[in-house]
């Protein structure tokens, strides 16, 4: 089962946030495309195989579902897991 420190541990690191950045901005990429956009908006000139762990521990935590079409892969953002943590401390009132 997912938890809230899984969310907090995939969004600790600052490759695995900029790849949910370029998520939020267009949804439903492959891992070409991904590598593609963060060596050339972000600079990052990390390997196909460490952005593929990057997306694995962020599909792990469930902010990430991944869809086959034929041989390619297509990556989605999920902001379902952040739900409990905005309810926990963004949403609450004053006391």
């Amino acid at each position: 089962m997912r938890g809230v420190g899984d969310v907090f541990k995939a969004l600790a690191d600052p490759t695995r946030r900029t790849i949910l950045d370029e998520l939020t901005d267009r949804d439903g990429q492959t891992l070409f495309e991904i590598c593609a956009r963060l060596a050339s908006k972000h600079g990052l000139g990390s390997s196909r195989q460490a952005i593929s762990q990057h997306l694995d521990l962020l599909e792990a935590a469930g902010l990430v579902e991944t869809r086959r079409e034929g041989r390619y892969k297509f990556h989605y953002i999920n902001t379902t897991p952040l739900e409990p943590i905005v309810r926990r401390w963004l949403t609450k009132g004053p006391t």
